[in-house]
């Protein structure tokens, strides 16, 4: 089983594939998470450093090669692998990306996405740029602005392959949203089923009986007596 996980920056997919993971483990199954990053957080800790940024076919393409390599390093890990694999992030990723910089598809991502195996699901993750914005902020490892953000989300909309991912609302409770993820898995264990309790309804052995009346042919016997008699 092979789960996706997309959405812009802030949306959760790191935390939620880490929830998911632990939630399948501890209900006996095996997971595992895969990183797909592209490297841009570093790119852009060179570039702040040098003063200077490639253009963006440059950038695309750095970090494309950056993206491809990491997965097919986690295909290969995946090749003996029996259990979900959470995936997060990937090709779809990039061509969002290039979307974002008014680049084409290209030849090679979209060879790549027909070629490997497809994951069974792909989950979206929407939430408000301006929450997403505000969990970047917060955790103060890498730089996004409102318009960047706000130019991803509508790209990963533009995408051919849109209408056929499993849209999550990712502002919830993580409670909420790692139990979406289970149910998309498929994975369930015995504790998971509903199992059988006892019915609150009364049994036959304890639903009181209520002797039938006698039917008027139990009583013709008597009355021919007594006329007989009489």
């Amino acid at each position: 089983m092979r789960i996706l996980l997309t959405g812009i920056d802030g949306s959760g997919k790191s935390t939620a594939a880490r929830d998911l993971a632990d939630a399948i483990t501890t209900r006996g199954g095996t997971a595992l998470v895969l990183k797909n990053p592209a490297g841009r957080r570093t790119m852009s800790r060179w570039w702040d450093t040098l003063r200077w940024a490639p253009g963006p076919r440059i950038q695309d393409l750095l970090e494309t090669v950056t993206r491809v390599i990491n997965v097919l390093v986690n295909e290969v890990r995946l090749v003996r692998f029996d259990g979900v694999a959470i995936l997060d992030r990937g090709l779809d990723c990039q061509l969002a990306l290039r979307e974002t910089r008014g680049l084409p598809r290209g030849v090679v991502v979209p060879w790549l996405q027909r070629v490997l195996p497809a994951p069974d699901v792909v989950v979206h993750f929407e939430l408000p740029v301006g929450v997403a914005l505000e969990r970047v902020h917060r955790r103060a490892t890498d730089r996004e602005t409102r318009s960047g953000l706000e130019a991803l989300q509508s790209a990963y909309r533009r995408l051919p392959t849109y209408s056929s991912f499993h849209i999550l609302q990712s502002a919830g409770p993580r409670e909420e949203i790692t139990g979406e993820l289970l149910a998309l898995t498929g994975w369930k264990s015995p504790t998971d089923r509903d199992t059988p309790t006892r019915s609150d309804t009364l049994t036959d052995r304890d639903t009181p009986t209520r002797s039938d009346p006698p039917s008027r042919s139990d009583d013709m016997p008597a009355q021919e007596r007594l006329l007989a008699h009489n």
